[in-house]
């Protein structure tokens, strides 16, 4: 029976069903639920990049100084990717210095490393070092938000485009929404750099003879915020990138075009609290590790698995543990390649489907060659 098995698995592979992931559906915000008086704004999850709250989130509007959120992206990115150091020095050019609006009063020829430029940027909204910044990585602005706009696309924001670096003039050609914002505020947040900087509240340049103080006031007095980003021109209103995090659970919450400075804060407020209040993470691995599942024909006896897919799930706050039930062949034959489907993990919660895992291979496992395979085979024939 043993060798018959032997010789069946060389021409039989079990194949496995994978059902498409799904997500508990989650309690949608009503409007009675909560008040928000900017005409757009947005609530989302980071980690899972769900929508809590909208209103009017694609509606296609001038972000003000917002922009610099994708500034302050592609700025972090080549630090990450070793294209630009933290201790790299910029020199102000002509043009940069005559910036107006929120700036630090850069003077043509000053020099400042990208840590004090990145600094005055994130916590002063500083036109100047924006430009700056963007001039020192691009050789012009105009190529910088070339690089922008393309982000952008890549990201999948389609009511996004670019025609500055620092959102200060009004152009028909330079609009964003409070859900694109929402994505590239949630990729911002994703390079654990930008909050040694969105968190300050006050710090100084120039010796310490400069002050700057955080325009993002939630820093310092909501539990937990980690910036990001606020804006404000004539035409724009007042706008911002909230972000904050407790217990692992962080948030985003867009306003766009509010009345004034405290109603946009109270919005943004109100948007956070909500989430942290309703919602939290829930992992949808299990503690335990999945079991290594036996392989015939192969170089190893058993082979390791692992899952893909979302790693976290947003629940209802308070909820029981979620349960787990695993699909998987009894064995599958050689050769098996590293990442290949093998199962299904899933993952639900009080009855209702958290998601559906794929359970893929965690290593490669080669089919055996012909001389062992032989020598297998002979070995089950004589213990028959």
């Amino acid at each position: 029976m043993k060798t018959f098995r032997l010789l069946l698995c060389m021409l039989l592979c079990m194949p496995v069903m994978l059902l498409p992931c799904r997500a508990l559906a989650l309690e949608p915000l009503r409007d009675d639920d909560i008040r928000i008086a900017a005409p757009s704004a947005i609530l989302m999850e980071k980690v899972t990049g769900r929508v809590l709250y909208e209103k009017n989130a694609d509606a296609r509007l001038l972000p003000a100084s917002v922009t610099k959120v994708m500034t302050l992206l592609l700025i972090v990115e080549d630090i990450e990717a070793g294209k630009l150091s933290l201790d790299d020095v910029v020199t102000a050019s002509p043009r940069a210095a005559s910036f107006g609006g929120s700036c630090v009063y850069l003077e043509e020829g000053e020099q400042m490393s990208v840590h004090e430029m990145l600094k005055c940027i994130t916590v002063a909204s500083a036109n100047d070092c924006a430009v700056a910044m963007a001039e020192h990585i691009s050789g012009t602005e105009g190529l910088f938000v070339e690089r922008m706009n393309a982000r952008a696309e890549e990201l999948g924001l389609p009511n996004t485009h670019f025609s500055n670096c620092t959102g200060l003039f009004e152009d028909e050609q330079h609009y964003s929404s409070a859900r694109d914002i929402a994505v590239m505020s949630r990729e911002l947040i994703s390079h654990p750099l930008i909050k040694d900087y969105s968190t300050i509240w006050m710090d100084s340049i120039r010796d310490g003879s400069f002050g700057l103080t955080n325009t993002n006031k939630l820093v310092y007095w909501y539990e937990g915020c980690t910036g990001l980003k606020t804006g404000y021109t004539s035409a724009a209103m007042y706008c911002l990138a909230a972000t904050a995090e407790r217990n692992g659970t962080e948030y985003i919450a867009v306003v766009m075009h509010g009345e004034s400075s405290d109603s946009r804060n109270a919005d943004a407020t109100a948007l956070l609290n909500y989430g942290f209040a309703r919602y939290e993470l829930c992992s949808l691995l299990p503690e335990a590790p999945l079991p290594a599942l036996p392989v015939e024909l192969g170089t190893a006896d058993t082979l390791p698995l692992r899952c893909e897919g979302e790693s976290a799930a947003l629940i209802p706050k308070g909820s029981a543990a979620p349960d787990y039930r695993l699909e998987l062949p009894e064995l599958v034959s050689a050769p098996v390649e590293e990442g290949a489907k093998l199962g299904t993990l899933t993952v639900s919660l009080g009855g209702e489907t958290l998601a559906e895992l794929p359970v893929v291979a965690a290593e490669s496992v080669p089919r055996l060659g012909t001389g062992r395979l032989f020598v297998r085979l002979l070995g089950s024939l004589i213990g028959l």
